[in-house]
């Protein structure tokens, strides 16, 4: 299978960049001519919440996205993946075939809006899963409940500031199977999730060999996952990272794409049964040890004496006119031993300055000068 070709076929344009609204994916989903689209309930401030099944498989596959408003991602690869499901494509054929698939394609319409992590009521659904005390948890259970899925497919981003390990190299993609239980330990359900994101990483290497991670596992029963996997569904967690030079996430949509598909292959291939679990450890766990940007080697003046030292900035995430804007902050000034950029500048000992008082704060968005010739506007070198 071409799955680079299989998602450039079926990637659908009309949802694009980082900001993913109910009224971007609505015409998408209506335009669908297999499946069952229905309205199943409402968020906080009265917006509809769809959901949208296919297949007749006896395996029953239960998929939400954007719990967090602002992680948009997961979104854009679910939908090519449902163009996929609706193409005259074999494997199209094959997965309905043997699936049905019961997708929430934005849990969080609210939050999407807003483009904020929390819902109306500035509550984390990911942490509601036993109060249970919002409209879109409390709805996401329900659908559980009925439905009775055999695996569910949770799907997130996650921040630029995820490394695979201590290496130099980003969490484009990673993965958990959730914990169960306090300890931490293994049971049959949680190692069903563990082969299969063996297998996703397995075929991910040969596109993004050493990018993909795993993600922390301490348990937590509010979290969705681990009251699935308690309640004894295969869960898995899939985390859409930071790929180089794609702010967007367009390549992460790709990424994920071809994890869906092959996670939903190894499951077909009913090949998870008695498997060891030792490839799921060997994925190299998430650390942040990355920055957004990094320069190297500029000379300060502080405390009346000439120093060198590096600058660390962070994207802050804006909504403004529909767009996301990213403006360059700086969070760290010091040695960053063991840290890393997305991009990298070595200043060679030229000298600060700003328009102010040439000193460098901690938690601004403000352009500067590196010697006579090089001026940063919002982190990035204006030669």
């Amino acid at each position: 299978m071409d799955f680079e070709i299989l998602f450039e076929k079926h990637n659908e344009k009309k949802l694009f960049g980082r900001y993913i609204t109910l009224q971007d994916i609505v015409p998408v989903l209506s335009s669908y001519k297999k499946g069952i689209l229905k309205e199943i309930g409402k968020s906080v401030e009265g917006k509809t919440i769809y959901s949208y099944q296919i297949g007749s498989g006896k395996t029953k596959i239960l998929m939400w996205s954007q719990m967090h408003g602002n992680e948009s991602t997961t979104t854009k690869a679910l939908f090519d993946f449902l163009n996929l499901l609706n193409s005259d494509d074999s494997n199209a054929q094959i997965y309905l075939n043997a699936f049905t698939f019961y997708c929430i394609p934005m849990l969080n319409p609210d939050g999407s809006e807003e483009y904020t992590r929390v819902n109306a009521n500035e509550i984390d659904l990911n942490r509601d899963f036993q109060a249970m005390t919002q409209p879109e948890s409390t709805l996401l259970r329900k659908i559980y409940d009925e439905f009775k899925p055999d695996f569910c497919f949770n799907l997130h981003d996650q921040r630029t500031i995820y490394g695979v390990g201590n290496t130099n190299k980003s969490a484009t993609v990673s993965f958990l199977a959730p914990s169960y239980n306090e300890a931490r330990e293994i049971n049959e359900v949680r190692q069903k999730a563990m082969v299969v994101i063996s297998y996703m990483n397995q075929v991910l290497q040969k596109f993004i060999p050493g990018h993909v991670g795993r993600f922390d596992d301490g348990f937590n029963l509010n979290c969705v996952g681990d009251t699935f996997k308690y309640l004894g569904t295969p869960t898995i967690l899939f985390e859409a990272g930071h790929f180089p030079n794609d702010y967007q996430r367009e390549q992460t949509r790709k990424y994920i794409f071809i994890a869906l598909i092959s996670g939903l292959e190894c499951i077909y291939e009913n090949d998870i049964v008695c498997k060891e679990t030792d490839d799921y450890f060997n994925i190299p766990q998430n650390m942040p040890v990355f920055y957004d940007l990094i320069y190297k080697n500029i000379k300060i003046y502080y405390d009346n004496k000439q120093i060198i030292t590096n600058f660390a900035f962070q994207f802050t995430e804006v909504l403004q006119d529909r767009k996301i804007s990213f403006l360059a902050t700086l969070v760290e000034v010091g040695e960053l031993v063991g840290n890393h950029g997305h991009f990298e500048y070595d200043a060679k000992e030229a000298l600060y300055s700003d328009d102010f008082e040439n000193i460098p704060k901690l938690g601004q968005n403000f352009d500067f000068y590196l010697g006579e010739k090089v001026k940063i506007v919002n982190g990035l070198p204006i030669l």
